[in-house]
């Protein structure tokens, strides 16, 4: 070996004498100051006319020895029918004269205009192609055997295992692979043997060093690219592309969310970072490598899940889909710092920018929802009136539906601010207005009493027609009060829409009581005795009659819970009794009736207070009392 290292040493000397001399004059005096420089350089050894041809150096015999011994330890390990790494002073071998390859082929390449140098060249460029196919081989066996032999890569994970139910069908059992619910995300999958590991980081230094970088990262994605398809899989992730989702029935697709939420949550939490740590520790030292290498590891599987929510983004806006849509705005907001924590690199940026992309996309999905919903609103039209003047079901529907939707009231703000911010890995920056989100609830309740004012029109009753806003009012009310609504919409629209409830009320009693009412006033002006006491017998006559025609029309009506029916009962009661007492009196006193006064009264006040408690005892007021 250190004979040949001096021969390619003189071989190097008189090459570069023969580059740079233009004659031979001048190449003589280049080795001569060779020979000056170092004693191994003697004019006697770097002479080509001591016993050398000039169209074959002595440099060029030296190559040739060393590629020929080199092909023979080579060719012997490419040719084994075993594992080389089944024993580790072969593979040491192997690995020794790769390296003594890469060498020669490093030294020897400035040389490569000289024509026999670059035939030389060739053959070594060759055998090491062989030499590379070969580790290549050794590459792929030890990523698959390491994953076959080492069960960890499934158990170490705690929570993260992958069990097996059994079934017993015809006779035969079938092992169906479950995966156990995930608590704790702080694991880490220790994939592969630390050995196995140190064996790849190995290969992999050899085969960057030989130019041959991206046929050992394809070779590794690969292989790990299955463990991680094959995770989300067992996950229950289906894959599905954009059109497919489009096409599943919404309660598919709700399942589907739920378990994309939490596929997405193991994959970016678990799995990702823990292929990127055994990325890393294969080809540490090889920066460029090892961030290639994840990357095509990983894209697919991260694209299958910003494919779905994408899918769910640009989806149908039926205001039914938004408690789904805002989980999966949730859950990917959340996980927007793993992803620029974990694809943080030169090939792997691109999926974290896709992630943001979509998120925001799913933002626009949930504001044009709320839009929808307003859509939705208009156009439900004025059919049939409600029986008793009952809630109406889209008054139930709206305001369910509201309610609910501010229990993610921290997400609507985050979707309604304009300069919305997505958390970065650094922490949790969300933007805090809600003005923009107050002012869209407010519209959407002014639009929406503006259609139940226009559905009250279809009573042709305006004392039920009172009483139908009545009931939807109180019931809105109470919705924004229980809620984060009261504190969306604020005090303000709070009292203003309790002062229209109380205008309802007086409208209420104006279109039907105050008509009773009048009946029981009398004109102070001096009558004759006679006729006194036939407008007052006219006047109680007519009472009754309009008594027993509001109270038998009004004791089917509907007041949506209890307080509101004692609230009715308790305001006409006010109303009525003190003037009915009154007049009753003033019948008492009339002489001209005498002792037949009482033919003419036919309700007394607990009569009259017994007929008032039974109003409003609609047979649909009990739905008033479901949420």
């Amino acid at each position: 070996m250190a004979e040949n290292g001096e021969e390619k040493l003189l071989a190097v000397a008189r090459h570069i004498a023969k580059t740079l001399g233009h004659n031979e004059t001048m190449a003589d005096d280049i080795l001569q100051i060779f020979s000056n420089f170092d004693g191994r350089f003697s004019r006697e050894k770097l002479s080509e006319k001591n016993g050398i041809d000039e169209d074959d150096p002595r440099g060029c015999a030296a190559l040739d020895h060393t590629l020929k011994s080199l092909d023979r330890q080579i060719s012997q390990f490419v040719a084994a029918d075993n594992p080389i790494w089944a024993d580790s002073a072969d593979s040491a071998a192997f690995l020794d004269a790769v390296d003594e390859l890469i060498a020669t082929i490093r030294d020897w390449s400035p040389m490569a205009r000289d024509k026999t140098v670059c035939a030389l060249l060739g053959r070594a460029e060759d055998l090491m192609q062989q030499a590379m196919f070969r580790i290549e081989e050794e590459f792929r066996s030890l990523m698959e055997r390491g994953g076959e032999s080492y069960e960890l890569s499934r158990e170490s994970a705690g929570n993260l295992s992958f069990d097996s139910e059994e079934e017993d069908e015809e006779g035969e059992d079938h092992e169906i692979p479950v995966a156990q619910p995930v608590t704790d995300y702080d694991v880490v999958i220790d994939a592969l043997p630390s050995g196995t590991i140190n064996d790849l980081h190995e290969i992999a230094k050899r085969m960057v060093a030989a130019g041959f970088g991206k046929e050992c990262s394809h070779v590794y994605s690969s292989c790990r690219r299955e463990f991680l398809e094959e995770s989300l899989s067992r996950l229950g992730l289906q894959k599905l592309s954009i059109d497919e989702v489009h096409k599943m029935p919404w309660s598919d697709i709700e399942e589907e969310i739920e378990r994309w939420v939490k596929a997405s949550n193991v994959a970016l939490r678990i799995l990702f970072p823990s292929e990127r740590r055994l990325c890393d520790r294969v080809f540490f030292g090889l920066s460029s490598a090892a961030d290639l290498s994840f990357m095509e590891v990983c894209r697919g599987s991260t694209i299958q899940l910003l494919n779905f929510a994408d899918a769910v983004a640009i989806g149908s806006r039926s205001p039914e889909r938004l408690f789904k849509v805002l989980d999966v705005f949730e859950a990917l907001r959340e996980l927007l710092p793993e992803f620029h924590s974990v694809f943080s690199d030169q090939y792997c940026m691109v999926l974290g920018n896709e992630a943001v992309t979509i998120w925001k996309r799913l933002g626009e999905a949930i504001r044009g929802i709320l839009m929808e919903l307003e859509n939705l609103i208009r156009r439900d039209p004025a059919k049939a009136p409600v029986p008793g003047g009952g809630l109406h079901p889209m008054t139930r529907y709206v305001m369910n539906y509201l309610r609910a939707a501010c229990r993610s009231l921290k997400t609507l703000e985050q979707v309604f601010d304009e300069n919305v911010v997505p958390p970065s890995k650094l922490g949790d920056d969300r933007g805090g207005s809600s003005t923009s989100l107050s002012v869209q609830m407010a519209w959407i309740m002014e639009l929406f009493e503006s259609n139940l004012e226009a559905k009250a029109k279809i009573y042709k009753d305006p004392a039920l027609s009172a009483v139908f806003m009545m009931n939807n009012g109180r019931y809105i009310g109470q919705k924004v009060k229980d809620s984060e609504l009261a504190s969306l919409l604020g005090d303000d629209w709070i009292r203003k829409h309790t002062a229209r409830i109380r205008q309802w009320h007086v409208s209420f009693q104006r279109s039907s009581w105050n008509k009773v009412l009048g009946v029981l006033k009398l004109d102070n002006n001096s009558l004759a005795p006679n006729a006194a006491a036939k407008t007052i017998k006219d006047k109680i006559k007519l009472f009754n009659t309009f008594f027993e025609e509001i109270c038998e029309a009004q004791s089917g009506w509907v007041a949506y819970n209890d307080q509101m029916r004692e609230d009715l009962r308790m305001s006409i009661m006010k109303l009525l009794l003190p003037a009915y007492q009154s007049f009753i009196g003033r019948l008492r006193n009339v002489p001209e009736l005498g002792k037949h006064v009482a033919r003419h009264i036919k309700y007394g006040a607990e009569e009259i207070e017994a007929r008032i408690n039974g109003l409003f005892q609609g047979n649909a007021g009990l739905a008033g009392h479901r949420k």
